[in-house]
């Protein structure tokens, strides 16, 4: 059983799945900062000095009655609140995150198309990550193990 462990560890697909999600969780962490430290402050300044991080609803107040000048303030207080600023500050940072996987992925197949087209061999199957079988190249789903193919 550890052998068939180690043996699944040592995979080419699973250390770099691993690279990515370590990288994937900096780039993450990157986005958070520019988004809340950059991009942000300037956004809520045009819309009038509006702190997205503390904008909230209070559903329920705390020990101390409202109002609240912050949302740290609300929930030292102990009170229950919606924090939809800190959301929109999420949802930012997703569409920022969606935009440059896009751009990533879009530059390696376009990068992958013209290596191919400079060989001059055309690219017919590729290999599913999962069962490794030779599947059409414009197939989106494995005929062997059924499985999601993204690439």
């Amino acid at each position: 059983m550890l052998k068939d462990f180690r043996d699944f560890i040592m995979r080419g697909n699973v250390l770099d799945m691993a690279v990515g999600i370590i990288i994937g969780a900096a780039f993450g962490t990157l986005v958070t900062s520019i988004v809340k430290d950059i991009i942000m402050p300037p956004i809520g300044l045009v819309l009038g000095n509006v702190d997205f991080t503390n904008l909230f609803a209070v559903l329920k107040a705390g020990t101390t009655p409202g109002p609240y000048a912050s949302l740290a303030d609300a929930q030292a207080a102990g009170a229950v609140t919606v924090n939809y600023g800190l959301f929109i500050n999420t949802i930012v940072s997703f569409l920022i995150v969606a935009v440059v996987l896009f751009f990533l992925i879009r530059a390696f197949v376009h990068a992958r198309t013209r290596l191919e087209t400079k060989k001059g061999v055309a690219i017919t199957t590729k290999e599913c990550p999962y069962c490794l079988s030779q599947v059409p190249v414009k197939a989106t789903k494995c005929a062997y193990c059924t499985s999601e193919l993204t690439i």
